[in-house]
């Protein structure tokens, strides 16, 4: 039956969006004609097949779904209460349960509220952002809509959450200054701004970002990207860290209750500083400014946090919602609210009976299952250990123990789990730094509470770990510190993906949310709670991908499919190892059902390599020989334009009537009349703009001929758009300088136009110039003479840099899908392990064909710089690499082995002109610029290949026989006049 808690709006919203966004990556989807222009091109520009070939990242199968569903929901359907979404995309489910119908229509859904329920480490910051500019673009173009805003307020649930939204839209902080080009929206612009928006994006962004300190008091135009925690927000002081997630019903701390109840207690100590209770009197201030906005987005970024229901003493959801109804309650629909979490559910019940009471207003679900299945995030290993199996279960006591003098120290099972993790991150950080000596695995370690952090932090010295190895994090080591000491602690904590110290970091909660790393590799769960949220959390802050790149995609492949079968993975590349925790069985036993974890033992470890059959093969001593040089033109080999002065003596006159002849064919006067006066609109094939005939003197006369002829050269097309024209005025066939040829002109007409001397402000005698055939004449010999002064060029050399293969010094390949080389500057190349066999044949073939002089793999990821640009069949820009290149003799070739079947596809088609044009160039260099050889490119297919090596040619041959030349060039005709 449907209900809330089966995500049945979130099924049948998701349905309807597929409906109708049938064929965007093609750029005709129905939903392209429901939203406004601006966001029909965002949707083409992030969704569209076309431009996302022409990038190197792009939204994922997750973020796609949750940016469409949200858009439909509010721009197409244009909601207004959670009841009015559930009546469109989930009917039943207020039908089937009073109960769930009642939560729907309560008070507090009585506005447009969405929630995302995307795992973590996929990606949810990026939605944020893109939500953000879907809103800021078409807010500024429909001002009035109750659909769109420029006014935002982020809220996290914490500092490391907090501070990871600041990075993001303001840049990382370094050395107490924020840069804004290494912010999200800097980095990635190319996927979420399109080119025309991105300064009136950044514009507004770098204007409208304010910290908590700053609401309410920062002057900013237009719109507000307020960034704050939620504690700001309630009436409860800013806590440095929330010490767990409790369920109804359990006992709650004594203290707590007290501190509830009875007035605040002065000092230091007990947290209530000045600048603490100035704070609680501000938030008063903040709430009463974000409540007399008048339009307002609100983001809470992992927004379980706000929803918790906690009681004696504890914030409760009805708290934080009566500061969402102050802020929202002017608003009416203008107000929005976007939740973001992994885990968007309340833990009801205890024990055995807990279940999950999920939030009503969930409109996607890509949860953790599903990102592991498309290998988004690490697959997940619990690394079972012999001498925890022998240990019974009340030996195995994860809480700390007390020493006879009460203090606390480390139980047996604390220590052997330590132990655990520490003999796998060493194995770990032997096995990695031989395949690449960049990748830094970690440990984590997450602690019951604050008192057992030193304990083992202590534990990890006594096992051989430096100081500057340990990187210790919770609530009481930042009350510790000062605000400047903080500060280094937390760059230090954001930066150990980069560095090989810390190894291990010991926290209790402050990093369960927003620690956004990809080197965590090991997890010791320290902490006996069962709560779902709190374990899916936990794990969470290691799913981020630590390997990235082709060189991987197979290795890791295969380690899921081993996974699903129930296998043990035989290597450890992008495998998050959980050492076991039994108060978490149930939660593991569940993914190991579903065929996304496996488990792995004391045998598996010492029988297998973290990095299975991955190795790093470097350069070949003496490998120069073998190396290529890439020409890279900076600039071309050019013509340039001589500095000519035409001589107007060389000019010809006007001599179809004689002066007297003409002024005998105009009035007196400043004014006469004529039908014929207004100028052509035309000259040749060229535009000309404006009216000479209506030329109010002398001087009128020389702007307007001046302008009317350097038109007439330097429009190359004619057009019937005023847009057109502009556009193309700003990008002119050649520069002329206008006040040097007016002068040019003025003394043309005065002293050779007629044969004899010409005073133009003598009775009136400029006046000739406005008749017909006497502006042509002059229009026509200058025309001439400037473009014959073109001919006058010098050549200037072109100027080439090179980069070698070379530089890339390291590869990361399978052994079992590579071949040892002597030919390469690699000991061993590559091919693909599935459809490789004729990239494999050719590699052998080189090897041992006496023709071929040197030869290498390209690899995509790491030779970058060898790549050529194409135009595809729709129109846009794109990036290609060849196979290969193969030198033999005189010869450069780059080669490109393809499938018969696919030498005939538009795009092959495409990417072989643009590479014929390109060796065509580079053959156009001086010889000691092109390695003193002819490039050329060669589209090989199996059939070509097969043949000639089944009949003994030799590969020199085969490419010479099989290179593509460029069709004969037609160069462009001389303008005619």
């Amino acid at each position: 039956m449907s209900s809330i808690n089966d995500l049945s709006l979130a099924r049948g919203l998701t349905a309807r969006v597929d409906e109708a966004c049938a064929g965007l990556e093609n750029g005709e989807a129905p939903i392209l004609d429901q939203v406004s222009e601006v966001t029909a091109e965002l949707l083409k520009w992030w969704f569209q097949a076309e431009f996302q070939d022409a990038r190197t990242f792009n939204f994922h199968a997750g973020q796609r779904q949750a940016l469409l569903n949200v858009i439909y929901a509010h721009e197409v359907l244009g909601i207004s209460t959670l009841q009015d979404l559930y009546q469109v995309a989930a009917p039943e489910v207020m039908l089937a349960s009073t109960r769930d119908s009642d939560i729907i229509r309560a008070q507090k859904n009585a506005y447009p509220k969405y929630c995302l329920k995307m795992a973590t480490g996929t990606g949810k910051t990026w939605v944020l952002q893109a939500i953000m500019v879907w809103q800021i673009l078409n807010a500024n173009r429909a001002p009035d809509s109750r659909l769109f805003t420029k006014n935002f307020l982020v809220v996290a649930p914490g500092l490391i959450v907090y501070d990871r939204l600041l990075d993001a839209f303001m840049g990382k902080e370094r050395d107490g200054k924020r840069d804004f080009s290494i912010s999200d929206l800097s980095v990635f612009q190319e996927l979420f701004i399109p080119d025309a928006y991105r300064d009136e994006v950044f514009r507004f962004v770098q204007g409208a970002v304010c910290p908590k300190e700053d609401i309410g008091r920062k002057v900013t135009a237009g719109g507000i990207i307020a960034i704050s925690n939620w504690h700001v927000l309630s009436d409860e002081s800013e806590p440095l860290e929330d010490e767990g997630v409790q369920a109804p019903g359990e006992a709650a701390d004594p203290k707590v209750v007290v501190q509830s109840l009875l007035p605040l207690t002065p000092g230091t100590t007990q947290g209530n500083d000045l600048n603490v209770l100035n704070r609680r009197y501000e938030r008063g201030g903040i709430l009463d400014y974000l409540r007399d906005l008048p339009a307002l987005m609100v983001f809470n970024d992992e927004a379980h946090h706000i929803h918790e229901f906690k009681r004696e003493g504890e914030v409760t959801e009805v708290e934080w919602q009566r500061s969402l109804n102050l802020i929202a309650e002017p608003k009416g629909r203008r107000f929005v609210q976007v939740d973001f979490s992994a885990t968007p559910y309340n833990e009801v019940g205890t024990g055995r009976n807990s279940r999950k009471s999920y939030f009503p207003h969930i409109v996607v679900d890509f949860d953790l299952k599903t990102a592991m299945r498309a290998g988004l995030v690490k697959s997940l290993v619990l690394d079972k250990r012999s001498e925890i199996g022998a240990l019974s279960h009340d030996e195995l006591d994860f809480n700390a123990d007390r020493d006879e003098n009460g203090n606390p120290v480390l139980s047996e099972g604390q220590r052997i789990m330590l132990r655990a993790g520490l003999t796998k991150l060493r194995k770990l950080e032997a096995d990695f730094a031989g395949l690449d000596a960049e990748k830094h695995p970690k440990m984590l370690v997450v602690c019951e509470d604050t008192t057992v952090t030193p304990l083992v932090e202590e534990f990890m010295r006594l096992e051989g770990l430096a100081d500057d190895e340990i990187l210790r994090v919770d609530s009481n080591r930042k009350g510790e510190l000062k605000p400047d000491e903080w500060k280094v602690l937390r760059e230090r904590l954001f930066d150990v993906d980069r560095h090989r110290a810390p190894r291990v970091i010991v926290s209790v909660l402050m990093l369960r949310e927003g620690f956004d790393v990809n080197n965590i590799c090991v997890i010791v769960p320290l902490r006996a709670s069962s709560a779902g949220i709190l374990l899916e959390q936990t794990i969470g802050r290691g799913l981020r991908l630590m390997w990235r790149g082709n060189e991987y995609d197979d290795i890791k492949r295969e380690n899921r499919q081993l996974i699903r079968a129930g296998r043990t993975p035989t290597n450890m590349i992008d495998i998050l190892s959980i050492v076991e925790h039994p108060a978490f069985q149930s939660f593991y036993d569940e993914l190991v059902q579903e065929g996304l974890a496996a488990e792995a033992d004391d045998e598996d470890e010492q029988n297998t390599s973290s990095t299975g059959d991955l190795i790093s093969v470097g350069l070949r001593p003496g490998y120069e020989p073998f190396d290529f040089a890439i020409p890279f033109i900076l600039r071309e080999q050019v013509e340039e334009l001589e500095e000519t002065k035409i001589d107007y003596e060389e000019l010809a006159p006007f001599g179809s009537f004689t002066l007297d002849q003409l002024k005998s064919q105009i009035g007196q006067g400043e004014k006469f009349h004529s039908e014929d006066v207004q100028a052509r609109t035309r000259f040749g094939d060229y535009r000309v703009h404006g009216g000479v005939m209506t030329a109010t003197g002398y001087n009128d006369y020389l702007a307007r001929i001046t302008r009317r002829i350097t038109e007439a050269i330097t429009l190359t097309d004619t057009t019937s758009s005023s847009k057109a024209f502009a556009n193309a005025s700003k990008f002119p066939y050649i520069q002329i300088n206008r006040a040097e040829l007016a002068e040019a002109i003025d003394t043309y007409i005065r002293t050779r136009l007629f044969g004899h001397e010409l005073e133009p402000l003598v009775d009136e005698n400029w006046r000739v110039l406005l008749i017909d055939p006497v502006t042509e004449h002059i229009i026509k010999v200058w025309a001439r003479a400037i473009l014959e002064a073109e001919d006058s060029v010098v050549v200037a050399g072109a100027e080439v840099a090179h980069r070698r293969l070379s530089e890339v010094t390291k590869l990361a390949m399978r052994e079992g899908s590579s071949l040892a080389v002597n030919k390469a500057i690699y000991f061993r190349l590559p091919y693909p392990s599935r459809a490789g066999g004729l990239e494999q044949a050719f590699m052998e073939n080189c090897e041992r064909d006496a023709s071929v002089d040197a030869f290498c793999k390209i690899n995509e990821q790491k030779h970058t710089f060898a790549r050529l640009r194409y135009i595809k069949e729709d129109g846009l820009p794109a990036f290609y690499s060849p196979d290969f290149f193969v030198r033999c003799g005189d010869f450069i070739y780059l080669v490109e082995t393809k499938a018969q079947g696919q030498l005939t596809s538009p795009n092959v088609l495409r990417k072989r002109k643009a590479a014929v044009a390109w060796c065509d160039r580079i053959n156009e260099l001086e010889a000691d610029q092109r390695s003193e050889a002819e490039w050329a490119y060669v589209l090989l297919g199996e059939d070509t290949f097969y043949g000639w090596r089944d009949r003994g040619g030799s590969v020199a041959e085969m490419l010479a026989f099989a290179k593509l030349r460029p069709a004969e060039a037609r160069g462009q005709g001389r303008f005619a006049f």
